[in-house]
């Protein structure tokens, strides 16, 4: 347990801090020398938390270390000598202020922001409304398969096209959504032929994806996306029980149509000669109320069907799932005891050679141990809305995100920063564009700038604004914070108390490979 709290934080901990998972406190500064014998200059400006026994610091530079409180006393003092111990692991991480070599650290710094020095990625296109699922926590605007008004036209497509390739950035991905996107499938087909031929000109790194439930697909699709490179993601939310209770289907089994496909194609990768522990199918769960106790059946259904990745997605406060909240909601402390239930789990499964990990757990882990950045959305500075990814509404007009999409369904334009007649200097430099992006810092939040985890953290303004009210938000009160600190503090005690086999362990879930078969 924690040996003291900053009384000044008790309040805040009280409300902010889960009780099923292991969490951080401030440090107790009645056990440090007095101030007047701290020696500020002797550090770079660093931020602290105190895990279990230990004291973790971090630094803009994106460093930690967990060192005794005896270590940090000396630490804040300016105590360490050179070729000490303590000297040495300070100078290796960064922390001491006259051995940092600035060059190579704003070659770093440069190196994991360069996202900032070009333009969106990620552009998501929702090809239609319509859909043959009634989820009851659809975050979209979806309606019945008879509404073909829904519909994006081939038209409106091409000019999202001509606008996506007007990114600076050198490599673009095109997201198709829904609704169920392959119900408009002569647009789809239309959108991957006019972008590959547009990139013989343009030579961007392109890419496609498709999210889909896949119930509506047949041979000749499934061959024109191998064909095509087009990479499959689809939503599993467990066993069959599980997933067909949330996951409704009136046109038969959700579940066993699903599972048919997803191993369909599978196979048809190996048979392609793709490394299958690279190449498969991503699904992805959605955790809702009957989940909390069902992580185990979770975890054991996506090894089952070959899955080496299962991202524990919480429900957002977007479309059906706002409405549904009273029968499949809970609160962030029974996610967070689902999710250290679920990931000790894939922990014990992997000591037994099963080859899995969680996908949010090994994005973080990424910014940690591999200090890398893998440019996930939702976790980095500047948030991703509008510089990180547009979204492609049926209509042509274009929001700040995919979350920003789904504000919209439910009758607020807030997030809408243009349409596809608009140029791309006009959506990247108006007004609108400039704020989000704004408020996508970590730095202006009193809270934020004075965390250890602000080196690896991140805003997104759709949650806060639906939330909280405010673009902003008030990190203290955000269920956003206390889900992303209370994962991170999960993290750091694993890390605290892990052995060489389980470092070796989490450094694997860090291991990226490009996928270059989906390149177009």
């Amino acid at each position: 347990m924690l040996e003291t709290v900053d009384p000044r934080d008790a309040d805040a901990l009280a409300s902010h801090e889960s009780n099923s998972l292991p969490h951080g406190s401030q440090v107790d500064f009645s056990r440090l020398p007095s101030p007047a014998e701290w020696k500020p200059e002797f550090a770079v400006p660093f931020n602290q938390r105190r895990i279990g026994k230990k004291v973790l610091i971090s630094n803009d530079f994106g460093d930690w270390l967990l060192m005794t409180m005896e270590e940090f006393a000396d630490f804040v003092a300016g105590r360490p000598q050179a070729g000490e111990p303590l000297y040495e692991k300070l100078r290796r991480t960064n922390f001491i202020a006259s051995e940092v070599n600035h060059e190579l650290q704003s070659y770093r710094w440069r190196r994991k922001k360069e996202y900032l020095f070009y333009g969106p990625t990620l552009h998501a296109f929702v090809l239609t409304h319509r859909c043959n699922h009634g989820c009851q926590y659809c975050h979209s605007s979806i309606v019945g398969m008879d509404r073909y008004d829904t519909d994006m036209s081939i038209e409106t497509a091409e000019r999202g096209v001509d606008l996506a390739f007007q990114t600076t950035a050198r490599g673009i991905t095109i997201e198709f959504q829904g609704g169920e996107p392959t119900a408009n499938w002569d647009t789809l087909k239309h959108i991957v032929e006019y972008a590959t031929e547009k990139n013989k000109t343009a030579q961007k790194i392109l890419s496609f994806a498709l999210v889909t439930n896949l119930t509506i697909m047949d041979d000749e699709k499934l061959d024109f996306l191998l064909d095509r490179r087009v990479q499959i993601c689809t939503s599993l939310d467990g066993p069959e029980d599980l997933h067909n209770q949330i996951r409704v289907f009136r046109g038969g089994n959700s579940h066993a149509t699903l599972l048919t496909w997803l191993k369909k194609i599978n196979q048809r990768y190996e048979d392609m000669g793709l490394d299958t522990n690279q190449y498969r199918v991503e699904a992805l769960p959605t955790i809702t109320r009957p989940s909390l106790s069902r992580w185990r059946d979770i975890v054991d259904q996506f090894v089952e069907v070959g899955c080496r990745a299962v991202f524990l997605r919480k429900l957002d406060p977007f479309g059906f799932a706002a409405k549904s909240v009273k029968t499949l909601g809970y609160s962030m402390d029974e996610f967070l005891e689902f999710y250290a239930n679920a990931v000790d789990y894939i922990i014990e499964l992997n000591r037994q050679g099963v080859q899995v990990m969680e996908r949010h757990a090994a994005i973080m882990l990424n910014k940690i141990l591999a200090d890398d950045e893998p440019n996930f959305l939702d976790l980095r500075i500047p948030g991703g809305a509008c510089i990180g990814q547009l979204g492609y509404a049926p209509d042509g007009s274009i929001y700040s995100s995919d979350e920003g999409r789904f504000v919209a369904s439910m009758g607020d334009e807030m997030f809408r920063i243009g349409s596809v007649e608009d140029s791309y200097v006009d959506l990247m430099g108006n007004a609108a564009t400039r704020s989000l992006v704004m408020a996508g810092l970590n730095d202006g939040h009193p809270d934020c700038v004075s965390c250890v985890y602000k080196p690896w953290c991140g805003q997104q303004v759709e949650y806060n604004y639906k939330t909280q009210g405010s673009l902003h938000g008030h990190m203290r009160d955000s269920t956003w914070c206390k889900k992303h600190k209370s994962i991170f503090d999960y993290l750091m005690h694993k890390l605290e108390a892990a052995d060489e086999r389980e470092i070796e362990m989490f450094r694997l879930w860090t291991t990226n490979r490009t996928l270059d078969h989906f390149i177009v």
